[in-house]
């Protein structure tokens, strides 16, 4: 058994006991460059850049051979054949979207629009709103639509308002309008201050990312008179016969923004036609600029590379092709890549790993302080349910429904987006495919599903950092373990612990016992509230937006401490294997972000970044201050009743 971590990247002159994350990582960070094409990278990103060269590796290997008209080798290599085929993409320049923005001129009045708007939704072009079909939140057993709000090409609806984006608004209308005049529209320049406003009238009907969060407040289902009435003057028989949905499938929805809904209803009747097909237009070229001629891709990477991330160089063109192979075909690369890179001795390890956390996580509700009896066996109860899923899923999507032409790649990408259309709407009337997979086995990630109860690990994230077959306990705990416990803490996080056992919205706890619960969700949200990241100067951390992902770190750590505890057959762990549990935990988070990116996610995205994801995470939990003996004063000290243990 080796250690597993490679201690030359710790820098002598930080203590632990003052910055965790820089003693680890701080050679690193001093020494490593984030690459060219990249606006962030560390040790998951190298990771991911492992697994995506070797499903490059398996995609050219598939292409150079020969396979059987129709199989799935055979779509893989004419898919990746048809993204490297710049000679045919070149001479077609915006030829491909012709179709369309011949569909968008020719809409006479507000219902074409209408009819429109659900056209290109099936053929991947998104509207004001989007649609997909899962398990219903409070009858998990049973598929219905969801409903939620759409409309903005910017991040998010903060982008259209907020001071600190007004340059990147400016930059927004520049890029607009250049797109518009490479695809031959009038008055690009017009046109693009036109889109800008307009998209600032839906983001004023948008949900921020806080409340979108709330998973009582976005479930809202109605049968269709009621979404009728939520909705007035939209036909949505005109737009269900464009999209190619049956009327059945909207018989019953769940509505996650409803006012979203009334405010769109109500912009499309009082914003005149004109402006909204200028919109819509410009919405089938930003879709599919990343497919057509060079000129295009450079621009839409100038802005939404450049600019929204700070990445000074475009991805080579073989990493956009395997990540269009991977969107139409994943699970058919994810069959091959198990088959080389996914021994049956990782997953039986993973299993061991899962039992553990799961054991450790049961010794730790049964010792809760803060909770009730009759909550606490109503935890324990959602948490002998829990379902794991490792590697890979037991049954493969099936793809014989796409057809693959080697010439014609936006074609490829179109026919792709209406099968999994298909497959999506397929669902209504069956019972929830339990079986499913939301991620493909060489995804370097790993997620919860509130309404399957599961943690699903695939093969991609189940390598060095983050497991290693050869490594200690105290490493792959420190890792991995706390990855699994992360997952399993969703279960119990502010969204998560609203679900039961069987994945259904339904209030299992006390009313007691939730205000203690929110009660030290607070004190999280406040820690977290007051961190600000050294690239984004005057700008904090969103502690409310970051809540559940802090609540899975905290929780996920301090269960996997616990677990790897348990695998020490009694034995407390010494102080060697502690640290290096610890180093394992903050080696994962070894990260460089450029300054643009680091903004942009702390606008949007619900992960802390990733010096806060060690440190502040550390800070609160004991055996952290007492394996490295953290003292009043040091910089990573909390005193003991301001630490927060939740799980």
């Amino acid at each position: 058994m080796t250690a597993g971590i490679d201690s030359s990247e710790a820098a002598a002159a930080v203590r632990p006991q003052d910055d965790l994350y820089r003693f680890v990582n701080g050679t690193w960070l001093a020494e490593h460059e984030i690459p060219a094409d990249k606006a962030i990278h560390g040790a998951f990103h190298a990771l991911w850049d492992t697994a995506e060269q070797d499903v490059r590796a398996i995609v050219e290997k598939t292409a150079a051979a020969r396979h059987p008209e129709g199989s799935e080798p055979r779509k893989i290599a004419d898919l990746y054949t048809s993204f490297m085929d710049t000679e045919t993409i070149e001479r077609l320049g915006a030829e491909p979207i012709a179709d369309q923005l011949a569909l968008v001129r020719d809409a006479k009045d507000l219902s074409g629009l209408v009819s429109v708007l659900g056209q290109l939704e099936l053929q991947g072009v998104p509207g004001v709103f989007h649609y997909w079909v899962d398990a219903d939140a409070k009858k998990s057993d049973e598929n219905i639509v969801h409903l939620t709000q759409g409309g903005l090409s910017l991040p998010d609806e903060s982008y259209y308002h907020d001071d600190n984006f007004a340059e990147i608004r400016s930059a927004y209308v520049a890029h607009v309008a250049k797109l518009l005049e490479l695809a031959g529209l009038p008055d690009p320049a017009g046109s693009a201050a036109r889109i800008l406003e307009l998209e600032t009238r839906i983001a004023d009907g948008h949900w921020d990312r806080v409340k979108d969060r709330d998973v009582q407040l976005t479930y809202n289902k109605l049968d269709r008179a009621g979404l009728e009435e939520l909705t007035p003057g939209f036909d949505w028989s005109t737009w269900l016969a464009g999209a190619g949905v049956p009327e059945s499938a909207f018989a019953q929805v769940v509505v996650r923004e409803p006012d979203f809904l009334t405010a769109a209803a109500a912009a499309l009747q009082e914003v005149e036609l004109d402006r909204w097909k200028e919109w819509l237009s410009w919405r089938i070229v930003h879709s599919a600029a990343p497919l057509l001629s060079q000129a295009f891709v450079d621009e839409n990477f100038a802005f939404y590379g450049k600019t929204l991330t700070g990445a000074p160089e475009l991805r080579e063109r073989w990493k956009r092709g395997v990540g269009a192979v991977e969107q139409s075909l994943g699970e058919a690369l994810g069959k091959l890549y198990v088959a080389e890179h996914f021994p049956p001795s990782a997953k039986a390890r993973m299993v061991d790993l899962v039992q553990n956390l799961v054991a450790a996580y049961r010794q730790r509700i049964e010792a809760l302080d803060w909770m009730s009896p009759e909550t606490r066996q109503r935890a324990l109860d959602k948490l002998g349910t829990f379902v794991p899923k490792i590697g890979y899923p037991d049954e493969w999507k099936d793809y014989s429904a796409l057809e693959v032409d080697p010439a014609d790649l936006f074609g490829n990408v179109r026919r792709s987006v209406a099968v999994e259309t298909a497959r999506d709407l397929a669902k209504l009337g069956q019972p929830v495919d339990r079986n499913e997979w939301k991620m493909t086995p060489q995804t370097v990630n790993a997620y919860y599903n509130p309404r399957m109860n599961e943690i699903v690990f695939p093969a991609g994230i189940l390598q060095p950092p983050f497991f290693d077959l050869d490594a200690d306990d105290a490493t792959n705990y420190g890792a991995i373990g706390a990855v699994i416990g992360h997952e399993i803490g969703h279960g119990f996080d502010d969204q998560g612990s609203r679900y039961d056992g069987d994945g259904n919205l339904n209030d299992w706890w006390t009313d007691e016992d939730r205000a203690a619960f929110e009660q030290r969700t607070d004190k999280l949200v406040a820690q977290y509230d007051a961190l600000e990241p050294a690239e984004t100067p005057g700008q904090k951390v969103n502690g409310k937006l970051t809540l559940g992902e802090n609540i899975g770190d905290l929780g996920g750590l301090s269960i996997a401490y616990v677990a790897y505890e348990l695998s020490q057959a009694g034995a407390e762990p010494d102080e060697a294997g502690s640290e290096r549990f610890f180093t394992a935990w903050a080696h994962a988070w070894a990260t460089k972000t450029r300054p643009e990116e680091a903004a942009r996610r702390l606008t949007i995205d619900p992960h802390s970044p990733p010096e806060f994801r060690c440190n502040a995470v550390v800070k609160n939990i004991d055996a952290f201050h007492t394996t490295y003996d953290v003292q009043e004063g040091d910089g990573m000290w909390l005193a003991p009743e301001d630490r927060v243990r939740i799980w």
